[in-house]
């Protein structure tokens, strides 16, 4: 959804169809928007004659840009500087997203598939430097990492606000190395991150490979660590998987804790719509949220974003929260609307996947290969759609709760020990969004 100077500037070009550049530059060149509601623009001019000719004459032009714009009529008001004063000004809009407060552990939903990274960060937050040193949290993007490592800042924050906390991206880090190297400040660079008292570095896979940096970071790394001050990395695979990782760092890396974050099951994503609604000031029955749940499987921040262009097209537009209002949310997020992921999609992919049929799978057969695709099928249909253990077994031929249970257990524990696996499993819930 485009901001509220997007639209003006779409109002503006609509303007142009009428009337002349010059006209456009010489009255509303000093005119902001101050604030677009459901039915009201609001726009602020400072010059008290540019106002009251914009009143007078362009306010029906506006209003009717706006009505072909949003299909729907609003009223155009103009404020002088002393009307636009009594309006309470915003809060300072903080340094940056790790300080303005929306990401915390709060805010943060656990569920089954990031439960120990919560519980582990929570444990770096009130005591850093003394557990789990370095954490590192791995796993796809947009499942929450990130707002992890602002969780853990935002705690010592409150408890120290003179922490001296360094969060850097990955590529970042590399990008700040170089310049440093070029300007001849290696002792600046130097200073800023090996004196931190918490260092977040967000996407480390982005150094492997990079000679000179992960040097530079190796003894950066070393120089914290030995200060027993934290240090919270995450990446989207596990270190073993950083094929061009120096073996100093991977090492290192390894020494702490490393826990991993998963797609969120059905129930866990529909507790994310509803805490993001209510965030947004707004509620979301249901039938809707699972609706959406059902749509957008393996990724926290879609999610999320999907719920604030049904606000947006709610207060714009007055459209309904219904299934309609959905679709058009997400019709950027997914190549077709029209696909919901099910049971019955899961089973196909993992039987395409492992080149085996439906009867193979569901049937009696005790195979290696069968047994590794049907607990694999049995923990996708589990995590992705939430569906009830004794429904799973019926549909892997009428086994019982406690046999399904077995086998997510085995393919998460499988997960953990063995890289290779992890990727199967991976690889099979990408090929299942993709079909999206």
């Amino acid at each position: 959804m485009q901001s509220v100077h997007d639209i003006w500037s779409m109002i503006l070009d609509r303007l142009r169809e009428d009337l002349s550049e010059t006209t456009i530059r010489t009255w509303f060149d000093e005119t902001t928007v101050v604030r677009l509601t459901a039915n009201e623009l609001i726009l602020h001019c400072p010059n008290d004659f540019k106002r009251s000719n914009i009143q007078d004459r362009f306010v029906k032009n506006i209003e009717a840009a706006l009505l072909d714009i949003f299909s729907s009529e609003f009223q155009v008001k103009l404020m002088s500087d002393e009307e636009l004063s009594r309006i309470d000004a915003p809060p300072s809009a903080p340094r940056s997203m790790m300080e303005s407060g929306e990401f915390t552990f709060e805010s943060f939903v656990v569920g089954a598939s990031n439960k120990l990274a919560a519980s582990a960060a929570r444990a770096v937050a009130d005591a850093p430097g003394q557990h789990y040193n370095p954490l590192f949290i791995y796993g796809n993007s947009g499942l929450g990492k990130t707002h992890l490592l602002y969780a853990i800042a935002h705690v010592i924050r409150e408890k120290n606000p003179n922490a001296r906390i360094v969060y850097i991206k990955g590529d970042d880090f590399i990008n700040d190395f170089i310049e440093s190297v070029r300007t001849g400040k290696a002792g600046e660079f130097r200073t800023k991150y090996r004196e931190a008292d918490l260092f977040l570095v967000d996407d480390i896979q982005f150094v492997a490979g990079k000679v000179e940096t992960q040097n530079e970071f190796f003894h950066t790394f070393n120089t914290l660590y030995e200060s027993k001050k934290q240090i919270v990395l995450t990446s989207d695979r596990p270190p073993h998987e950083m094929a061009q990782l120096d073996d100093r760092l991977r090492t290192r890396f390894e020494w702490g804790l490393m826990v991993d974050v998963q797609p969120p099951s059905l129930e866990t994503r529909i507790v994310i719509i509803r805490n993001k609604a209510t965030q947004l000031g707004f509620v979301i029955d249901d039938e809707i949220a699972a609706y959406i749940a059902s749509k957008i499987s393996a990724n926290v921040r879609q999610l999320e974003g999907t719920v604030k262009k049904i606000k947006a097209f709610h207060d714009l537009e007055g459209s309904a929260v219904d299934r309609a209002t959905v679709d058009r949310a997400i019709q950027d997020m997914t190549t077709s609307s029209d696909f919901l992921i099910t049971a019955d999609s899961i089973v196909k992919e993992v039987c395409r996947y492992f080149h085996v049929d439906e009867f193979q799978l569901t049937g009696k057969s005790k195979s290696r290969e069968i047994v590794t695709a049907r607990q694999i099928g049995m923990f996708l249909i589990r995590t992705m759609i939430g569906l009830a253990l004794t429904d799973i077994g019926d549909i892997f031929g009428g086994r019982d709760h406690t046999t399904v249970m077995h086998a997510i257990d085995q393919v998460e524990t499988k997960m953990r020990q063995n890289a290779s696996y992890a990727e199967t499993v991976r690889a099979i819930i990408a090929n299942i969004n993709a079909k999206k």
